[in-house]
Formats: structure tokens, sequence, C-alpha cells
């Protein structure tokens, strides 16, 4: 069995219009809410062995908050295609990677994080999937489970969402 973690970075500062997209930092939203998601995922026992990350500086700082909090080491590949990929295109990233990797996060970017995570599943419970179509805010993370032996035989529509989890619904919680 494969585990897929599609995390969207963490809420970004637009305090510096002069900077470039690519070179945007977290704001101080972000750096409180990514700690959740890597709470959550550690006591869920949800780790991951390998992380796909975008070099766009949110997506490493988000990853630096969350990989503290995990259990065991993961072995990262950053891959400049990450940025602006289109959803087809981070498919083909994931196909790539090692079999090595049973449990792989891909921290990345909006719309495409959630146009893979639509594009991969083809069940769920009613009211999470309502939720993955309509937003994926920002600290967001969809876990997918494929009965599958390698990264490259998953298919589009192939798969149950098991969990979609807002940093919201964690602050709500009282994890905050």
């Amino acid at each position: 069995m494969l585990r897929l973690y599609l995390l969207r970075h963490a809420k970004s500062s637009w305090n510096e219009p002069a900077l470039k997209d690519f070179d945007r930092p977290l704001a101080p939203r972000g750096w409180n809410t990514a700690p959740l998601i890597g709470e959550y995922m550690a006591a869920s026992g949800y780790q991951p062995t390998c992380v796909l990350c975008s070099p766009a500086r949110r997506t490493r700082e988000t990853l630096e908050i969350i990989e503290p909090q995990l259990p065991g080491p993961m072995e990262a590949f950053m891959n400049d295609s990450l940025y602006h990929a289109e959803p087809r295109a981070m498919l083909e990233l994931i196909h790539a990677m090692p079999s090595r990797c049973r449990q792989l996060m891909s921290v990345g970017h909006n719309p495409a994080t959630q146009e893979l995570a639509v594009l991969l599943t083809g069940s769920g419970e009613r009211k999470l999937w309502q939720s993955l179509w309509s937003h994926f805010p920002t600290a967001g993370l969809a876990v997918l489970d494929f009965d599958s032996a390698d990264w490259s035989e998953i298919a589009p529509r192939s798969r149950h969402l098991i969990r979609l989890i807002p940093p919201k619904a964690l602050q709500s919680r009282g994890k905050a």
C-alpha cells in the first residue's frame, strides 16, 4: 500500500509587493497554522518517508516547520517543476518517485494541489469530497491511500479520500 499526503503551503505574506512570487515568505498566520498540521500528522501516526517539495520559499518554510514534529527522517526531493505545475505534471512527478517512498508527501501550491487531489479521488465520505471540491485551504492536508506497489501505477479517480484536514478544524478542537 502507498499513502500520499497532499499539503498546500501555509498562508504566505503579501507585505512586500516588490518580492517575486517565488520568494514570498510565510505570513504570521502561516507560522501559527503549519505547526498544527505537523502536530496532527504526528498524533495520527502519519509519517511520510519522502517529501516532494516545490522550491518556493513558502513551501520550504512550511516543510521546515512540519518536519521536526514528525518522528522519522524524510528523504527530500526539491523539484522546480512543482512551482506552478499543472495537476497532470504533478502526477507525472509522483509516478517517477522511487518505490522505497511508501508514504509520500507533496508540498505545493494551489490550485494544482487541490486539482490533483480531485483528479486522484474517485470516492470518499460525501462531506469530505464536497469540501475537497469547494476549497483546499492554506496548510490543508489531504490523505489518500493506494492499493499499488509502485507510484507509477496510480491513476486518476482510483483512490478513496481518507482525510481532508483544514487547520481551522484543528484550531476549533483547542489545538491552537
